[in-house]
């Protein structure tokens, strides 16, 4: 059963124009539902973490774990238990990925073998008021508000952070500064949703950039980074 509202994200079509994308740049997907069932622990890491949860949260966890899963096996990898280091997922040798989860639905991207793609992604069920722009954008940002949803650039940013946050530690969504990367967001005709490309960087720290691909997921965004900036 879909969570209310997902149906865009579960389209095949749409999945498989995801799943092309990112097999680009050495990247597999993996999505999965709260709601699935069976969802149960694969090991004693995560059978530990999920002790002092409430129900809700353990199958957002557990889900997320699968996502994780399904995204290391799109790019020929195995993986088992995936336990917590502090609130970071901690994968085996050889095998990274980054989980996002929103509204009961579970995504990850997991690199393949041999690719240094930078990791990070982050699912936007929930589309956020106008006003919370202020909570992780900066002045010198605010322009982006007239051509990007508020949602988008949270999301991309969210994705960024999970790949340039060991840079700068203790840092929040405002110490990285969000720029367009070519066109703005764009709707899609007939109700196939939007799409855009940002460039985000680390304010204070190496000053190092990636591009974020945004995509409208159901009535939110999911946004996936796709590599370092080269220009």
């Amino acid at each position: 059963m879909r969570p209310p509202g997902t149906g865009h994200l579960f389209d095949e079509d749409r999945l498989a124009v995801w799943r092309e994308e990112l097999e680009g740049v050495g990247l597999g997907l993996g999505v999965a539902l709260a709601t699935e069932p069976r969802l149960a622990p694969a090991g004693p890491g995560e059978a530990a973490a999920i002790v002092p949860m409430p129900g809700r949260r353990r199958s957002e966890f557990l889900a997320g774990r699968l996502a994780a899963r399904r995204a290391l096996r799109a790019v020929g990898l195995d993986c088992g238990d995936i336990p917590r280091a502090g609130r970071l997922p901690c994968f085996p040798p050889g095998r990274a990925a980054s989980i996002s989860h929103s509204a009961g639905v579970a995504v990850a991207v997991a690199r393949a073998p041999g690719h240094d793609t930078p990791l990070g992604c982050d699912l936007e069920l929930r589309p956020l008021p106008f006003g919370a722009a202020r909570l992780f954008l900066r002045e010198d940002e605010e322009h982006l508000l007239r051509a990007w949803p508020v949602t988008a650039l949270f999301s991309a940013k969210e994705a960024a952070w999970k790949t340039l946050a060991g840079e700068i530690p203790g840092s929040t969504l405002r110490d990285l500064r969000a720029g367009a990367d070519g066109a703005a967001w764009a709707d899609g005709a007939g109700g196939a949703g939007g799409a855009g490309w940002l460039r985000i960087s680390a304010r204070e720290a190496t000053p190092r950039t990636v591009r974020v691909r945004v995509r409208a997921a159901g009535p939110g965004v999911f946004s996936v980074v796709l590599g370092p900036d080269t220009d």
